[in-house]
Parts: C-alpha cells; structure tokens; sequence
C-alpha cells in the first residue's frame, strides 16, 4: 500500500532532493513550505542555494501537469502541493502560525485518506511531538538511519594467540586471517588482547588493500612537541601522519585532542616533512549569540573569536611564553612564513585547492551537502582532515546522526583513502574531563 508522506520546511533546506528518497510513495509539499523557503531563495548561504534548488525541481515537475492534482514522480509516486482551510483542536491554540499550518495538512490527510497511511517528516523535534498529540505518524528525516552512538569508531578489540602477538612484534605485521571472527575493514585499528597470558597485548592497522595487520607508525620525538596521551590519540596521530590516506574524520568530546592532533600533524607535514606546500585551516561560524555583523571592526577582527581556538592551538604548539608574547611574537609567525592559512569555510568555496594539509574544525555543523563541497575542493596530492563533537552541534539544521561529520564516517568506512577514529578520553584537564562527565 503506498503511503502519504508530508514534508516539513526544514526538510527540504536539509536536502533538496528529499522529495525522490521515499520510494514509489505519494509526496505532500504543504503550500505553507513553500511560503517559507521563498524566503530563504535570496541568501547567499546554503540554505539559499538549496532553496532554489527545490523551487526549480519542483517548477519542472509544475511543467508536466498540475501540481494541485498530484504530477508522476521517476521513482513512481505522485508530488502534490496542497493547502487547507482545516484547523487545529482549540487545544492547539488559536494561532495558526505556519508550523500549525504545515501540520494541518498532514491532519486532513490523515483523515481523508484513512486507507492511506499518512506520515509527517520533520526535523523539527517539538512538531513530531505535536504530530503525535494529534494522533499523525511522525517521522525525523534520517536517510542515514544511524545514531550518534552507532557511528563506525575505527576501533575493533580482538582475542589472539599469544603466538601470534609475538609474530606480529616480530615481523611489524600478520595476515588478517589470523583475526578470529574479524571482517576486515581498510584502515580500521586493532587492539589485540593475548589468550594465555594476562597483559599480553599489541596495537595494529589494517592496511588499506584490508589484507594485513600493521604496526602503527612511531614518531619517536613527538611531533612538534605532542606525545600520545592515550590508545586512541596514538590511533589518530597515525591516520594523521600517514600520507596514503587522504581523509581522516576525528570524532570526540571537548578536551579529547582532536584539534591539537591535527594541527600538530599538519605542521609536521608541511614545515618539517615539506610533504605538503601548507596548511589551510577553516572552521564554520555559527554564532552563539548574535552574528558577525553586529561585532565591530573589519572582516578579521569580526572572525577573530570564531578561529580563537584554532589561534590558541597553533601557540600552544609554538610554545610561547608569557615573555615571548609580551614581545608580540604569536600564530601570525606561521602565517607571514606562509606554513600556515587560518579562514573562514566561506572563502574556501569554489576554490581548487591542490597539495595542501586542510583541517576543518567543528564539522559536525555541516550539512553533508557543505561538506561534499568542501572534499570535492581538495586537488592532486590535498589530505582532508575532519574534526568535530558529534554532540555539540549549532547548527538548527543538522543533529548528530545527520551531520557532514558522520554523513563522511558511514559513507566512507573501508574505503582505502580514508580512515576515522573516535577519540573518548579527555586530555585536556583533570577538572575538564571530570565536568565533561558530570556537567
């Protein structure tokens, strides 16, 4: 039986190809969604763009036939823009704004076509919880269909032979076969744990062709100074480190080192290795109160508090002094010597950027859309390297199963130029890690 499916605004600006991901199903564009995305179409941001997008597709299926009336899909279901003069219970308040407006369609249907079932998709959490109220199936747009919790960790922990540890010590490396019980993913790490003796143990990495287990590359003084603190840090310095792989997604908790890694990794490269011609790093700007154009100054000083953190990082690896900063030595040393590029994602668009080292933070506030426009920027030789809080996310549009961060972890596992690594334990502080826990 096919079903009725309505979609809500923030759908649609999520991605604007929703309308064809519902099968052979009827699709439902209340008129009230349209009214709200016209208001996006102006902006030059992504919601603009994707804005656009949907008032032109659906302006070509406008061209076969009424849309009132319902126009044939390719995927075999029928696209209908609807309205109603249908009211909510007196108990849902007497003012039909549009999210009330929206929802309203989905009532009638329901009532309408009760051999129909009629489902409301929405990412707006408090009006799935209203739809529910009124008795309306509703539904997150998930096309993903993973939770935050279920993303691919990078990690695997196996039981192995004593024999086999001891081989693996000696050769740096043992055919994948020998794992009980293990499929092999490219580039994913292992923690093997010895059968016969207690604390028996070795860490290893797939390699990309997911036909051997190796030895984790060693950097014997630390790199710009930053030692590993933990198994997982060791993980994500050497996906950082090794210049085979091209993307590496780190995902954690504030304090967990992802950022320092990064960064530590990058000018490695490029200073010390000359691997790569730079380092680009970039971050999203999502304010937490009021945007840019209300602080003061030119467009820097507006962006500084956006790249502080990326600004105390770079220091941090400089190891300045109170002295040294007194005397105005600080990241801009790095940036005059051309080893290092801090900007915002907005400029990075529409660029080609070839040989690089690029770091982009926070991307857990990325749409998957942003994102594949971000990767797709990377030329001949550019490693991409991806960080963010799968549960600190900013952006309304996104949350933690859908997010650019995650949309790259599950569409990219096993592939043999990208590797991800989850990182849990806090290193920043003692009370950092204690409030992460407890706050």
């Amino acid at each position: 039986m096919k079903k009725i499916f309505v979609l809500d605004t923030n759908v649609l600006l999520h991605d604007p190809k929703a309308i064809l991901n519902f099968e052979d199903n009827d699709v439902v564009i209340p008129i009230y969604v349209i009214e709200e995305i016209d208001r996006f179409k102006k902006e030059l941001s992504e919601l603009g763009r994707n804005a656009r997008m949907v008032g032109r597709m659906i302006d070509e299926y406008r061209s076969c036939g009424q849309l009132r009336d319902g126009v044939e899909m390719e995927t075999g279901g029928k696209l209908r823009i609807m309205f109603t003069n249908r009211r909510l219970p007196a108990e849902m308040g007497m003012d039909m704004k549009m999210d009330h407006r929206i929802l309203a369609v989905a009532f009638e249907l329901k009532e309408t076509n009760p051999e129909q079932p009629t489902i409301f998709i929405t990412k707006d959490v408090n009006l799935r919880i209203k739809a529910d109220a009124l008795g309306i199936t509703a539904e997150d747009y998930d096309t993903e269909g993973v939770t935050a919790d279920e993303i691919f960790t990078g990690t695997i922990t196996v039981n192995l032979s004593d024999e086999h540890i001891d081989s693996f010590y000696r050769d740096g490396q043992i055919p994948v076969d020998l794992l009980p019980d293990f499929e092999p993913v490219a580039n994913i790490f292992v923690h093997m744990e010895g059968k016969d003796s207690e604390g028996h143990s070795a860490l290893g990495r797939v390699d990309p062709e997911g036909k051997t287990l190796h030895s984790l590359l060693k950097a014997r003084s630390g790199v710009w100074g930053i030692q590993p603190r933990n198994r997982e840090q060791t993980f994500a310095m050497d996906l950082l480190l090794d210049d085979r792989i091209k993307l590496v997604t780190l995902a954690g908790k504030a304090g967990t080192g992802k950022t320092l890694l990064a960064l530590a990794a990058g000018l490695h490269k490029t200073s010390e290795e000359g691997v790569f011609q730079r380092l680009l790093v970039s971050r999203p700007i999502f304010p937490m109160g009021r945007d840019i154009g209300f602080l003061p100054g030119d467009i820097e000083e507006k962006l500084n508090p956006w790249m502080q953190p990326i600004f105390d990082n770079v220091e941090l690896l400089l190891n300045l002094s109170r002295k040294d900063k007194r005397q105005g030595r600080s990241y801009r040393e790095l940036m005059d010597m051309g080893l290092i590029e801090i900007e915002p994602l907005t400029y990075i668009r529409g660029r080609s950027i070839p040989n690089q080292y690029i770091i982009i933070d926070e991307a857990q506030n990325l749409t998957p859309h942003e994102v594949k426009t971000i990767i797709t920027r990377a030329g001949d030789s550019t490693k991409v390297v991806l960080t963010g809080d799968l549960y600190q996310i900013d952006n309304p549009y996104v949350d933690s199963s859908n997010n650019g961060l995650s949309f790259v972890v599950n569409r990219f596992k096993g592939r043999a130029i990208a590797g991800t690594m989850t990182l849990r334990k806090g290193e920043r502080s003692k009370l950092a890690e204690v409030a992460s826990d407890l706050l």
